[in-house]
């Protein structure tokens, strides 16, 4: 197994995770455009996220994707991990905590003394498990808004 940053040629694979990430959390989900605007993002002349994966056998298990932001009330940058997803069979290996701890790597390289991020509230194995990487969690509503 390898954990690295995502390449081009995993793009496929990687909006496939998104699709399973989307329905584990009952969202919606639609793939249209989503290989092209992935790599827009990722490999264009201003990538505005990273991203991990898990790999065995050519085959990703897992992604966390994640971007540097910047927080007024702090009056410093943090790092937003957007999602973390595993497939159910690579649940339970240690996979998740070495993506922690390779974001955490991450952050401490863009000098952000925070990793942020949210879970679903009945998502109670990624509460459990964020509680014991040492996660704090902060209640508040989650709004948005299309436009």
């Amino acid at each position: 197994m390898e954990l690295r940053l995502v390449e081009k040629k995993d793009l496929p694979q990687l909006v496939e995770l998104c699709r399973l990430h989307a329905a584990y959390e009952k969202g919606e989900f639609d793939p249209r455009n989503k290989l092209e605007a992935l790599s827009d993002h990722l490999f264009g002349p201003s990538p505005s996220f990273q991203c991990l994966v898990a790999v065995r056998e050519n085959s990703l298990l897992g992604y966390a994707a994640f971007t540097k932001q910047f927080s007024t009330w702090d009056a410093d940058f943090y790092l937003y991990l957007d999602c973390l997803y595993l497939k159910e069979s690579a649940r339970g290996q240690g996979l998740g905590t070495l993506f922690m701890n390779k974001v955490i790597e991450f952050a401490k390289k863009e000098n952000c003394d925070m990793v942020r991020w949210q879970t679903p509230a009945d998502n109670e194995k990624a509460i459990k498990f964020y509680q014991k990487m040492g996660g704090v969690s902060k209640a508040k509503e989650r709004f948005f808004m299309n436009i």
